[in-house]
């Protein structure tokens, strides 16, 4: 399956239509960001398509490629496939599935079985198993390796074909053949596909008055969670929190306004993010309003190498305004805002890298990253072991040898800072 996904969004008019900007999450694509092939449907466009696409490349993309002009030069099929190819990997027409899936995953739900899988020494690993899914509650554990999917072998397959095996089946039921380390023989999971509901936000009680919340992708929900998340952690104590760890570690992004939502939660002023592109609607800049929902008590965020966009937004945010202490390891460095642009009848769209942001003090993190203000490196943790040692479950000696063995480094350092401070 993939990883998490999710977007908010701003419509502006323009002479060509509606034109739906959004800072644009992916299932899949943000552990293995593909290099740009070709979707099989590009080639099967038809010729309005294919103006209709080249129009919106030669106006609004980021980058002012070199470009044939479309009204007097006719292009051929593989004229347009070697242009489309100079696009950025983020750039992408989506079909109408696509475009489907799309949209539920902006509003925190998808349908399949609950995996995100990495590419690993040539083996389709699942990295994460999502909670209240069928694939947990089937016993798919992180780690295992994806050997078939429905009798249809995983490897020297992309994480893209291993997820249209799953998705097109024409199966409720995903036949799964698993090899786990501790298991000589290979196992077998019949999985059913369902509407799954993604948690954006899950939080804990830390020692000290302190709190603890997990932003796991920015979604059309995540405002309204993180404040319902510090507002319960807030009434446990019954007095306002001394101290908040923010948890973007392993958060892959999603929508640009839910980030700049967030941002604007625990600030009282300063920029939160600027955006750049060639035109006018792409350059703007967002500032935090008065109000801050823990009253100025200290926050430490923790990030790593697979954090990412709307999650760099976040933590630049906090980090540059001085808000924050940034703790872990330096982030993904996904700098660019994508804007959706329909197609036609509006069943079909372009995703279109239209500008790159930059945050508060002027940096671009394009390919580079947040650096931590305290680097920490962080072999990754799964949720359930993360909430093992967040809890300080010592219920077993597994439980303990876990924490020994994986004990969480950043959040081990996120707490020691709060106690200092």
């Amino acid at each position: 399956m993939t990883t998490k996904k999710t977007a908010v969004i701003t419509i502006v008019q323009k002479n060509t239509g509606f034109y739906i900007s959004l800072y644009l999450l992916v299932l899949l694509t943000l552990i293995a960001f593909s290099s740009n092939v070709l979707a099989s449907s590009i080639k099967d466009l038809k010729r309005q398509q294919i103006d209709e696409i080249l129009f919106n490349i030669h106006a609004y993309y980021v980058e002012d490629l070199t470009l044939q002009n479309s009204h007097h030069i006719k292009y051929n099929s593989q004229q347009f496939e070697r242009l489309y190819s100079k696009l950025d990997s983020y750039s992408k027409y989506l079909n109408e599935h696509e475009l489907t899936s799309l949209f539920d995953n902006t509003n925190g739900r998808y349908t399949g079985i609950g995996i995100e899988v990495k590419n690993i020494d040539e083996n389709m690993t699942i990295v994460n198993v999502v909670n209240n899914s069928p694939a947990k509650a089937a016993g798919i554990l992180q780690g295992d390796i994806i050997v078939s999917v429905n009798n249809q072998a995983a490897q020297n397959r992309t994480i893209d074909e291993v997820a249209t095996l799953i998705r097109d089946s024409k199966f409720s039921n995903i036949d799964l053949i698993i090899s786990r380390d501790n298991n000589k023989n290979p196992l077998t999971f019949h999985v059913a596909r369902r509407q799954i509901n993604l948690e954006s936000v899950t939080s804990e009680l830390l020692d000290f008055g302190t709190g603890y919340i997990a932003i796991n992708n920015f979604s059309n929900h995540t405002l309204h969670e993180v404040a319902l998340q510090v507002a319960a952690l807030q009434s446990h104590f019954g007095y306002p929190l001394k101290g908040l760890v923010i948890d973007l570690r392993d958060n892959p992004g999603g929508i640009l306004q839910s980030a700049v939502a967030v941002s604007d939660l625990f600030l009282q002023s300063g920029t939160i993010v600027t955006t750049k592109g060639r035109f006018y609607d792409a350059n703007q800049a967002f500032y935090a309003k008065r109000g801050d929902i823990l009253k100025n008590a200290p926050i430490v965020v923790l990030i790593n190498e697979n954090s990412a966009s709307a999650a760099e937004i976040l933590a630049a945010a906090l980090k540059d305004n001085k808000r924050a202490t940034v703790v872990g390891s330096q982030s993904f460095g996904k700098g660019s805002v994508q804007s959706l642009i329909p197609l036609g009848d509006g069943n079909t769209a372009l995703k279109l890298t239209t500008a790159k942001y930059f945050t508060p003090l002027g940096k671009s993190i394009d390919g580079i990253g947040i650096t931590p203000d305290v680097a920490v490196n962080q072999t990754n943790l799964s949720q359930s072991n993360k909430a093992v040692i967040i809890k300080n479950e010592h219920t077993n000696s597994n439980a303990q040898l876990l924490t020994g063995n994986l004990a969480d480094l950043q959040l081990v350092k996120a707490k020691q800072l709060l106690s200092m401070q």
